[in-house]
């Protein structure tokens, strides 16, 4: 059986699983790419907060620990526009497995419509909706585990970051 009929199988809850998994991926691989190109020009983004930083407290006299949590807190701004779409991946990741959990209920419940109607007679003709319910159930899981992983890699990659960028920083300003 192809992938494809898989999904016409699991109906309408799979046709949203593998739009979500597109999105989710999408904005995964916009992410991974971003963070790369980021790692590598670190010193230059490094240099542009700095510069920023102290044209920000160029007139004003400020003590050292105040500068320094507002040299972080430019950081922290850089990195939030980095992070940004990591909540769309994270959201994926949580409702997947309950759109799958969704189509197994939606799938046992039409199996248990089709016995009500016709009996245990002919087991081909509730094996539909059973099917239904194990194809969902595991489109769910396939989409949420990358997901997870990869907002989890993300996550912690940019939190590797936000360290180096603050140490940077602070060294260039300080």
């Amino acid at each position: 059986m192809r992938l494809i009929d898989y999904v016409h199988q699991g109906g309408t809850i799979m046709y949203i699983l593998v739009l979500l998994n597109i999105i989710g991926m999408t904005i995964i691989l916009w992410k991974i790419f971003s963070l790369y190109s980021s790692k590598k020009n670190v010193l230059k983004i490094a240099d542009e907060i700095s510069n920023r930083f102290k044209n920000k407290i160029e007139s004003k006299s400020l003590g050292e620990e105040l500068q320094h949590t507002l040299a972080k807190e430019e950081v922290v701004f850089e990195i939030n526009q980095l992070e940004t779409g990591l909540n769309t991946v994270k959201i994926i990741a949580s409702i997947a497995p309950l759109l799958g959990l969704l189509g197994t209920v939606t799938g046992i419940l039409g199996a248990f419509d089709v016995i009500s109607k016709n009996g245990l007679s002919d087991p081909s003709l509730f094996a539909g909706g059973i099917s239904m319910a194990l194809i969902t159930t595991v489109g769910g899981l396939i989409v949420a585990i990358p997901h997870f992983i990869g907002h989890n890699y993300l996550v912690r990659a940019l939190d590797k970051l936000e360290v180096r960028l603050e140490n940077l920083v602070i060294s260039k300003v300080f």
